[in-house]
Parts: structure tokens; sequence; C-alpha cells
């Protein structure tokens, strides 16, 4: 517990990483890709927000799968960046504001995306393991479930639990706060899933 409460990272830097984080992180490159692909505005289609899922709905899958790359990579960059610079705590801080910029980024109205690949993102960025005990996780829900939605709100849930267990408790602290934004990001999903009118993963319509 004294190691959770015991940042030692100064104002300056901390602004410093939350910046450079959220401007990262803001980046849109699911609208950046669909314009120049020639596609329109991907906030016109789908859910209209602009990550991977919504990229799919215009049938290119290159295209969403850049999306999801590009979009994991950002964070996972504002994180690698910030503790290079200054430590461990500003990466942290650096990766969850990569996550803010992706959900909220200040160039489209502060309407982005539901940050799942963002979340993953600064996972790599900070404790790599843990991207891989999220695809298990992921997998073992969605072969169960065949959510797609269901499989990455189970992950996001249960990673800052197996930080804390790993003695990570920081990148638990700070992984869980992202936890409980992607929740609410996922609402409208999460209603769906107790109504049981989700899409299931390879269902068209």
């Amino acid at each position: 517990m004294n190691e959770l409460l015991n940042w030692q990272i100064t104002l300056p830097v901390a602004a410093g990483a939350l910046i450079l984080g959220y401007l990262l992180g803001s980046i849109p490159f699911g609208l950046i890709l669909t314009r120049s692909a020639g596609l329109g505005d991907i906030r016109s289609i789908g859910s209209g927000n602009i990550g991977a899922t919504n990229v799919l709905r215009t049938g290119n899958k290159e295209l969403a799968a850049a999306t999801l790359l590009l979009d994991a990579l950002k964070a996972t960059a504002a994180a690698l960046i910030g503790w290079y610079l200054f430590g461990e705590e500003a990466g942290l801080l650096a990766g969850f504001a990569a996550f803010l910029g992706h959900l909220f980024p200040v160039w489209l109205g502060f309407k982005g995306g539901k940050g799942v690949a963002t979340y993953i993102g600064t996972l790599l960025g900070v404790s790599p393991l843990m991207v891989l005990v999220f695809a298990v996780i992921w997998l073992l829900v969605a072969k169960i479930s065949k959510y797609s939605s269901l499989s990455a709100l189970v992950a996001t849930l249960l990673i800052p639990v197996v930080l804390w267990f790993m003695n990570q408790p920081k990148v638990a602290l700070v992984m869980a706060l992202m936890t409980v934004i992607s929740w609410w990001k996922h609402e409208a999903n999460i209603r769906r899933l107790m109504a049981g009118t989700e899409s299931k993963i390879g269902q068209k319509g």
C-alpha cells in the first residue's frame, strides 16, 4: 500500500507526461486512414466512433487492422517515451493520457473511440506480459460467449487484479482507472448484452 501512495514524480514532469500522452493519443488514425482511402468520414457510419471496429464496418479489413495497430502503438509510444525521458511513473501517466486522448480528442470535439486498442497499447508499454494475459482472457471469453465486447470488458476487469497480485500496484491503479472509463464508454454495449441484442462475433446485420 505504501508503494501505491508513494509517487515520486514532480508536478512539472507529470504535466509534461500527460500533455505528451494526450497529444499522441488524440491522433485519429481511423479517421485519417479512411479519409485517405477515399471512404469518407468514418463518423458518419455505424457507431460513429473512430476506432477499428467502426472502420471494419466500411468493409475494409486491412484498414481496420491498421487502425487497431496504430491506435495501440500510439499509446505504447507515449508510455515508452514518457518512461525513457522521465521514468516509470511518467510512462504510466503518458500511457493513461494517450488512452484519454483517444477517447476524447480535442480535434474531434472530444468524441473518439472506446479505447480497447489504446488500453492494450498502454499495457504493452508499461507491462508487456499483461498483453498476453489480456489476449488469453479475451480469447477464452470470446470462445465461450461469442461476444467481442464482453471479452474486452472481462479482460479489462481482470487485468488490474492480475497486476495487483503480481506486485505492480501503481500499474494496477492506472489500469483500473482505465477499466472504469472503458466500461463507461461501453455503456451501450453493456445494455445490449443485458438485453441479449448485442451482435456476436461473425454475425451479419
